[in-house]
């Protein structure tokens, strides 16, 4: 589906402080959560937003936390109840506990009410969203408002090569791309990292627009000759080491 541009653009009162690029990406991605997915139609991505946001304050996730296991901890999350209680808990347990997520978890809990598809897009959105409203709330600015949703029907489309690999959910091998089918790869190397939501392709391309405007695009990460941000390359990898550390990130 065609993506238009919102109403009123992210950061029009701060063009003096976010630079282009990043505000260009973050309209993009922005917009596309008002679209269809490849599995999850507009008004469910747009609940995820809704749902994620108002998880924030959840009492079950707090106990959960910081209980020794997350299974330890009985209850119902607190939720607007705009999305079945399988996404519910999949959403509250991305936002809160995504460390502590298992291979058990995911086949035992998150694959039993949703699809492997359906699994990996709800983390794309997830990831999106906190991304761009974890930015506004740093800065003490408003969040966006719910993108205008633009309907569409999804795809549903699945890459006939994928298999599980690499990960606890199927994943496509650079080299078993199908003929005709999209290639999630095109601006990336398509290593492992960039593998990670591959079961989806056009949510690999999405992740890695944004990313390539949050961090650096991949061909600049390696290119130690030239600076492209205000941060140098050293200090953009000790921001990015110790932000990873304080949120468990293992990769």
């Amino acid at each position: 589906a065609a993506i238009s541009r919102m109403d009123l653009f992210m950061y029009e009162n701060y063009d003096h402080v976010v630079r282009k690029e990043l505000r260009k990406a973050h309209e993009y991605a922005w917009c596309r959560l008002g679209t269809a997915g490849t599995w999850l139609d507009a008004k469910t991505r747009a609940g995820i937003i809704e749902e994620l946001r108002y998880s924030k304050d959840c009492s079950l996730c707090k106990l959960s936390k910081n209980s020794l296991s997350p299974n330890l901890v009985e209850g119902k999350h607190e939720s607007l109840g705009i999305l079945s209680n399988g996404m519910i808990e999949i959403i509250h347990r991305l936002r809160h506990d995504a460390a502590r997520i298992t291979e058990d978890w995911v086949n035992g809990v998150a694959l039993k009410r949703v699809t492997d598809g359906e699994y990996v897009e709800i983390i794309s959105v997830v990831a999106t969203v906190l991304a761009i409203d974890g930015f506004n709330d740093t800065l003490g600015w408003p969040r966006p408002s719910l993108p205008t949703l633009q309907g569409g029907i999804p795809s549903k489309k699945r890459p006939i090569n994928a298999k599980k690999q690499l990960a606890w959910v199927p994943t496509l091998n650079p080299s078993d791309i199908g003929v005709g089918e999209i290639n999630p790869y095109e601006d990336v190397r398509g290593v492992h990292i960039h593998q990670a939501l591959s079961l989806v392709p056009e949510e690999v391309i999405a992740f890695f627009k944004l990313d390539a405007a949050q961090y650096l695009h991949g061909t600049e990460v390696r290119d130690f000759k030239k600076e492209f941000r205000a941060l140098t390359h050293q200090q953009i990898e000790l921001l990015a080491g110790r932000v990873s550390a304080i949120n468990q990130c293992v990769y």
